[in-house]
């Protein structure tokens, strides 16, 4: 696994979305702070959605030479 980061470190960007939905979650899961009239949760749920597409597009971007 480590072999495999060295030589292709891009491979890190697809930690992005790991780290969005399940790293952050315990501490973003609150209702009271209130975005747009949102809460808090559904708006970083909807930018780590946003936020996918970017970071395997970045993935395939330096894979890719």
């Amino acid at each position: 696994m480590l072999r495999v980061l060295k030589t292709r470190p891009q491979l890190l960007w697809l930690l992005v979305p790991y780290v969005l939905y399940l790293g952050a979650l315990p501490f973003v899961n609150r209702v009271q702070p209130v975005v747009f009239g949102l809460p808090f949760l559904f708006v970083w749920l909807l930018g780590a959605t946003l936020l996918t597409p970017v970071a395997v597009w970045l993935t395939w971007r330096g894979d890719h030479r």
